[in-house]
């Protein structure tokens, strides 16, 4: 990359940077979940590696088991 373009794509990142805020939770305060806290109830449409689970699964279905949450995006999906 030339040094022109470097020093563009540098001026630019050090501009969103300064432009952008933090995003701040809304809401109450008192719906913030600690660490430590009983996560609260949701339900998902499940899946597998051997693929999408008929019927939505829920967080409370599972009380007692360990769950492990794990977010892919796109990964071993045709979209």
């Amino acid at each position: 990359m030339r040094p022109s373009k470097m020093a563009f794509v540098f001026v630019l990142l050090a501009g969103l940077a300064l432009i952008v805020q933090p995003v701040s939770a809304q809401g109450d305060a008192s719906d913030i979940i600690s660490v430590g806290d009983m996560a609260p109830d949701f339900t998902v449409t499940g899946a597998t590696r051997y693929g999408i689970l008929q019927d939505p699964v829920s967080l409370s279905d599972l009380r007692g088991d360990v769950v492990v949450i794990a977010f892919f995006f796109r990964a071993r999906t045709p979209g």
